[in-house]
């Protein structure tokens, strides 16, 4: 029987990088729903859940995309609400990426040094990877904070997290470089989850503070999120710090997502979001 990958996206379009990396985790088909909401998913769910006997109903599975976190983890709550006993698929939440993202950057991280007791700052952290990435952290017992142009938007999004994870972030403003500079000075890790192409920190900013041991940034597209470290650091020591860059974290970022992919499948169970997805990535990293 044909395993079934059901990919619901919030956006106009469903994304056409999760449609490859569903195909290359074992998914047989892919469909692609966009525009998808709480209101208009139910009859999709329905379909779903209903078409295969019990014994079959691992061999269809749904992915939950698009770039909003927030729509995504809704619509993603939304269908679960749509299964009984009996009568359900596995599902997995990967809205934009965030979860496999985020959950590859901390494990590497993880297995670079101590996290537990350290200070953490995500730089651009109230997008979908950094708010995911900053939740990880924490959960590791670090002290974390969340740093945004705008303090409402870093509030916002600690509140968030605080509501769906129970874990405590620090809110922080800095509208440029200079003052993110600033905001790392005590810091130990420092994540860069900012816009494609955009440089949150430059490299007087971080290669003569001794406080920082490891820093890693999500940005694949020149110029890179933290200057005079490059794409494809794979954990290696620059200026005394150990450094990972989006390539250098990507294969595994990539592995995880197929990984999880492929875990849908095996039986009609499976619930894949950012806690499952980031003990996936530490057996992995």
């Amino acid at each position: 029987m044909k395993k079934l990958l059901f990919q619901f996206d919030t956006d106009n379009h469903p994304a056409v990088f999760d449609t490859v990396v569903a195909y290359d985790g074992g998914a047989d088909h892919v469909i692609g729903h966009a525009n998808l909401t709480p209101d208009n998913v139910r009859p999709l769910v329905e379909g779903a859940i209903f078409t295969r006997p019990p014994k079959e109903k691992k061999n269809t599975a749904i992915f939950v995309g698009g770039s909003d976190m927030a729509a995504g983890q809704a619509l993603f709550n939304a269908v679960q609400s749509y299964f009984f006993s009996g009568f359900q698929v596995s599902v997995m939440l990967d809205s934009n990426g965030s979860n496999t993202t985020a959950a590859a950057a901390v494990a590497k991280l993880a297995v670079s040094g101590t996290l537990s007791g350290k200070k953490a700052v995500v730089l651009a952290g109230t997008g979908p990877v950094g708010q995911r990435a900053a939740v990880m952290l924490a959960e590791e017992g670090a002290e974390v904070t969340i740093v945004s142009r705008h303090i409402e938007s870093a509030g916002i999004a600690c509140l968030s997290m605080k509501e769906r994870f129970n874990v405590d972030l620090t809110p922080a403003e800095a509208v440029d470089s200079d003052a993110r500079g600033a905001l790392i000075q005590d810091a130990n890790i420092v994540l860069a989850t900012g816009a494609a192409g955009i440089e949150l920190l430059k490299p007087e900013h971080w290669q003569n503070n001794n406080h920082l041991e490891m820093l890693a940034d999500a940005n694949a597209t020149p110029p890179v999120g933290i200057g005079g470290t490059d794409m494809m650091d794979k954990g290696i020591d620059r200026n005394g710090k150990v450094v990972w860059g989006a390539i250098g974290f990507g294969a595994l970022k990539l592995a995880l997502h197929r990984a999880c992919i492929a875990r849908l499948f095996e039986d009609n169970k499976q619930v894949l979001d950012a806690e499952l997805i980031y003990k996936l990535a530490k057996q992995m990293a």
